[in-house]
């Protein structure tokens, strides 16, 4: 009996952690079981057959091994409507999240942290602009519009929560009491305004200009904001042989206070105008982070430059990355073409919104990038209670209640003031903004004192707050059958002003300039303005018969890179890109086209990929004849012999860039914060310029004790290599750009919650890349913050005029916007080495591509 007690304990005890085990075994398994049923029950059906209230006729959705799906359809009103259906199918969650940012709802769904960005886009009032934009359509777009709503709402009905979409299971642990409310075709046209937004043209320089001109003479403000180089860069109409022998820019005259158009700028003015530049860059990080080099390539080529003897075209448009991609790759095919169906296109658009943006019909290919005129203006506005200053007298502002509703919060009232310019945009504390305007230019005198009582406010004037033709633009340029239908469409796309390029089966190739451009009083837009006279302000919009225009160039190619359009012609901006990719792609086309060569689709696609850093390749010579020793020794050392070529596995890049951030930081580190160099063509130019005066005063380095271009270059190369000790390790074989330009795709809602099991769930990454800023192969950094990736080629595509389905594409993620599914990020791989896909069109291509067939029919 003694002896056996012990072993009945045991055995008991035993049994006891056996059925511990199975039981936390069963739990897990359970868990597992639960997670991976949240998961997977949003994911879309893509075979068989479903039934849908609402379609005319059957639409077949064929899907390829990447999930990108093609419409195929006996109506346009049910092509939209199955656009909608597939989109809410694929990304709901980006739409839903999407138009809460453009209405100013984002405090409903994440409580008021987010109450002061709700009241800044209430303040701009996209919604509301969007409203009229819907009532001003013509009534067949408003009939598409409206069609893709109701698909989207086919798909919804019946559906919430974690069948939608997995965030909206993550949205219930803060959150439970929320339900998506129908789509509206207003929804789908705010977007427009988002976008509009994130390529809203030189504000953030206006504001720059300011700051400088608080501790810098205007001489020095010019010299850090150079002009475009006209002798010396391609533009979009001459290209380089064409170039005028100087820029037709003249720097910014000082100001004496006499102008009445102008307003000194005083000492205390510095952190109101940072303040603003923060207010500005708060909504272009929720729809993506963006850069100060934030730009996009397009260019085509004629038949006579191609090995097929018809024209190429190419795009990679420059954002913010996202997760997943802010683009959705998508066919939009009619069966037979009849009056009552009218498409037949493919390309890239957003979800949310009806029809193709960038891409190729049968007949044409066109491509985008930002044009980046100059559509927004601050002024200074002197306000007495709700009144403003004009021309002496005082103006009733235009006063409205905005209530925004708050989860798991009270309610938030706020008051938006305007002026006949357009709203103040000097949010007081209660919406947690700081003030963006104390007393700037309040000792200006001319045309009169200052009312008694007045307050300094600043309002801003921008384009995208006019209702205008963007909504029925994107139809026209779907069905656009050549170059006359083309520049009719492009008439419509007033905001935002992009640079359009063309082809056609025809063979033509062609450029215009679209966009609502203000025509101004006094100023150039470069510097605040005082809003309180009528001497300042916009007499009108540039006509549509004088934006630049090109077909057919002699040349046999245009390449739009930002780049300054032309010499001639109206007044677009003073703040161009400065024309280093612009005349990278040029100089890759000419020697790809050397002595009788001809370019083909690998071609356009490899120019995408062009690394070269023309910043390095001015500072190498320079670099190559200083007598060092030490640690700048080994840095000049490594740099001998490299081509300037900024790729992932490159020692000499990665090295190079810290020594750049490094000698940014040494020589202009005592800018005010929101002015630090980002690093872009701006700064190649500013650091270019000085390279040929080694005694100016910007070449100092008090940290090192240095002046003299030779010594501050030395004290950065030497702290450069310690620092790229210090990250990379001790040996320079090591070495390696790509592991410190990581790129991270974050989910645009939750990737940024400081939550790592919700980052986890949503976010991707990193992914080592090569590149650089103003590099062809875009993909950005601020050196101001560090290496990793701001800003990338957000897709490429090469269009083949010769034959349709022998184009390429890629997105930066995948067609899915479901976490976990196959296709949430399978293109990124492909993305980061620079691969492309087979781009199927025609109805035979599409069929033999198809790996999912799904085909929606009419309910009953």
């Amino acid at each position: 009996m003694g002896t056996d007690a012990p072993r009945t304990r045991r055995h008991r005890w035993g049994k006891f952690l056996v059925g511990v085990l199975v039981t936390v075994l069963v739990i897990g398994v359970a868990a597992a079981g639960f997670g991976w049923w949240t998961v997977h029950r949003s994911f879309p059906t893509t075979t068989g057959r479903i039934d849908v209230p609402g379609l005319q006729g059957a639409v077949t959705v064929y899907r390829d091994d990447a999930g990108i799906p093609q419409l195929v359809a006996e109506t346009d009103h049910d092509l939209f409507f199955a656009q909608g259906y597939v989109h809410a199918q694929d990304r709901f969650w980006e739409m839903d999240f999407r138009r809460h940012v453009t209405a100013g709802r984002l405090a409903e769904l994440f409580g008021e942290e987010q109450v002061a960005t709700d009241a800044f886009v209430r303040t701009l009032d996209w919604r509301g602009i969007a409203e009229t934009e819907y009532e001003l359509l013509d009534e067949r777009s408003r009939a598409y519009y409206e069609a893709y709503a109701d698909g989207v709402n086919a798909y919804l009905d019946g559906r919430s929560g974690a069948e939608l979409s997995l965030e909206y299971a993550v949205l219930a642990l803060q959150n439970p009491g929320y339900r998506p409310e129908p789509w509206a075709p207003v929804d789908s046209i705010a977007w427009l305004k988002a976008m509009a937004w994130d390529l809203r043209s030189n504000l953030g320089d206006e504001i720059d200009r300011a700051l400088l001109s608080a501790t810098l003479p205007p001489e020095e403000v010019q010299r850090l904001h150079p002009d475009f180089p006209f002798s010396a860069k391609p533009t979009i109409v001459d290209g380089l042989d064409g170039a005028p022998a100087a820029s037709a820019s003249a720097p910014v005259p000082a100001d004496d206070g006499d102008d009445p158009a102008a307003a000194p700028l005083e000492e205390g003015h510095v952190d109101a105008l940072a303040d603003l530049a923060a207010s500005v860059d708060r909504l272009p990080e929720l729809l993506g982070p963006e850069g100060g080099d934030l730009g996009s390539n397009s260019w085509v080529v004629s038949g006579e430059l191609t090995e097929t003897g018809m024209p190429l075209l190419a795009n990679d448009p420059h954002l913010g990355p996202a997760m997943p991609s802010i683009w959705v790759q998508m066919g939009l095919h009619c069966a037979e073409p009849t009056d009552a169906c009218t498409f037949d296109v493919a390309g890239y658009g957003f979800s949310g919104l009806p029809g193709i943006v960038i891409g190729h019909n049968t007949r044409i290919a066109w491509g985008f990038t930002n044009l980046g005129p100059d559509v927004a203006d601050l002024y200074l506005e002197r306000i007495v209670d709700d009144s403003y200053e004009f021309d002496g007298t005082l103006r009733p502002l235009t006063v409205r209640e905005e209530v925004i509703e708050v989860a798991g919060g009270d309610p938030v009232t706020i008051q938006v003031r305007s002026t006949d310019r357009g709203p103040i945009v000097s949010i007081d504390d209660a919406s947690n903004y700081s003030r963006v305007a104390t007393d700037y230019g309040a000792t200006v005198e001319a045309g009169g004192p200052a009312a008694d009582g007045a307050e300094l406010e600043v309002s801003l004037q921008w384009t995208a707050l006019s209702p205008g033709t963007t909504p029925a633009a994107v139809f026209a340029m779907d069905r656009a059958q050549d170059w006359k239908g083309f520049q009719a469409a492009a008439a419509l796309f007033d905001v935002p002003a992009q640079n359009l390029v063309y082809a056609d089966v025809d063979g033509n190739i062609g450029y215009q300039a679209p966009g609502a451009i203000p025509i101004r009083k006094a100023g150039d837009g470069t510097l605040p303005m005082p809003g309180w006279t009528s001497a300042n302000g916009w007499s009108g919009m540039v006509p549509f018969e004088q934006l630049p225009s090109v077909l057919n160039p002699e040349r046999g190619y245009l390449v739009t890179a930002n780049n300054a359009v032309d010499d001639d012609g109206p007044s677009l901006t003073r703040d161009w890109d400065l024309g280093y990719r612009a005349e990278g792609i040029e100089r890759r086309i000419r020697e790809l086209t050397a002595d009788g060569g001809t370019l083909t689709a690998e071609d356009m696609t490899d120019i995408q990929l062009d690394t070269r850093d023309a910043n390095a390749a001015a500072l190498l010579p320079v670099i190559a004849e200083l007598d060092l020793d030490g640690d700048a020794a080994r840095g000049a050392q490594l740099l001998a012999g490299w081509d300037a070529s900024a790729d992932a596995d490159s020692a000499e890049a990665a090295y190079f860039a810290v020594f750049w951030r490094t000698l940014l930081d040494r020589m202009f580190g005592d800018l005010p914060e929101a002015t630090r160099p980002q690093g872009g063509d701006r700064w190649f130019a500013v650091v270019g310029s000085l390279l040929g005066q080694p005694d100016d005063a910007w070449w100092t380095d008090d940290e090192a004790g240095a002046t003299g271009r030779d010594a501050v270059i030395a004290a950065s190369l030497a702290a450069a290599w310690r620092e790229a000790s210090d990250r990379l390790g001790d040996d320079p074989a090591d070495w390696r750009w790509g592991r410190l330009h990581t790129l991270s795709l974050k989910n645009q809602s939750l990737g940024t919650s400081g939550i790592a099991p919700i980052e986890w769930l949503f976010n991707r990454g990193p992914y080592e890349t090569g590149g650089g800023s103003a590099i062809v192969n875009a993909i950005g950094w601020d050196a101001s913050v560090g290496y990793e990736v701001d800003w990338v080629p957000s897709m490429r595509m090469v269009v083949d005029l010769g034959d349709l389905d022998a184009s390429t594409w890629v997105n930066l993620t995948g067609a899915s916007g479901h976490a976990f599914h196959p296709h949430y990020d399978d293109q990124a791989p492909l993305w980061q080495h620079g691969e492309t896909r087979a781009w199927p069109f025609t109805r035979e291509a599409v069929r033999d591509a198809a790996v999912d067939t799904l085909v929606l029919r009419p309910a009953g």
